[in-house]
């Protein structure tokens, strides 16, 4: 058992010894474009798990919900009710497409948020911005891939950091992006009949 120790301490004194080369050549702090895309579970929890963190650390920061719209989640009861100074919460939105069924409104509800996100963004002292399923609404067309790829690019203020989640990430902003995870779907209870259930999925 000793010698499996002794080997132990020896492979971990050299991962150690170059993990620290490696921390010493990362000295750069910007603010950083995170995408949030898949067809797997866990790309708006993810984003507001950040949230959290920015509350946490005293960063002042924002969300705009889009496409879920006046649908009942915990995650912005919680905001809403605990932690309103730290966090905005904009909802724009009537709901899922499949629910609203009128594409004009569907695209009004989303040029309305993307306007309120662009003012957050622009605010120094907002330290992160959280968009919420954007990727659906850029998806349908409702919001120009262009225009919000060219304002990340040029408008964000170096130091915030801006979160886009939902399924079927553009090209254009995946290539755009700083940091882009792909939620990968190996299995989903929804499959077998069991339905979405609070805390889990909502």
């Amino acid at each position: 058992m000793d010698d499996v120790n002794a080997h132990h301490k020896e492979k971990m004194k050299k991962i150690k010894a170059a993990r620290d080369r490696m921390m010493e050549s990362k000295t750069e702090e910007k603010g950083l474009i995170i995408v949030h895309t898949g067809a797997g579970k866990g790309k708006s929890s993810s984003g507001f798990g950040m949230i959290m963190r920015c509350i946490a650390h005293g960063m002042p920061c924002a969300v705009v919900q889009f496409i879920k719209g006046n649908w009942a989640t915990g995650e912005r009861d919680f905001l809403r009710k605990k932690f309103a100074e730290e966090c905005r919460f904009i909802v724009s939105g009537e709901g899922f497409t499949w629910e609203t069924q009128d594409r004009e409104r569907d695209i009004a509800a989303a040029r309305a948020g993307w306007e309120a996100a662009k003012g957050l963004i622009r605010d120094p002292a907002v330290r992160m911005v959280l968009l919420d399923e954007i990727n659906i609404a850029l998806r349908y067309d409702y919001l120009d891939i262009d225009e919000v790829v060219d304002f990340l690019k040029q408008e964000k203020p170096e130091m915030t950091h801006v979160v886009l989640t939902g399924r079927n990430a553009k090209p254009a902003l995946i290539e755009a992006a700083d940091l882009v995870t792909e939620m990968t779907l190996v299995k989903h209870p929804f499959r077998t009949g069991i339905k979405a259930q609070p805390g889990v999925e909502f």
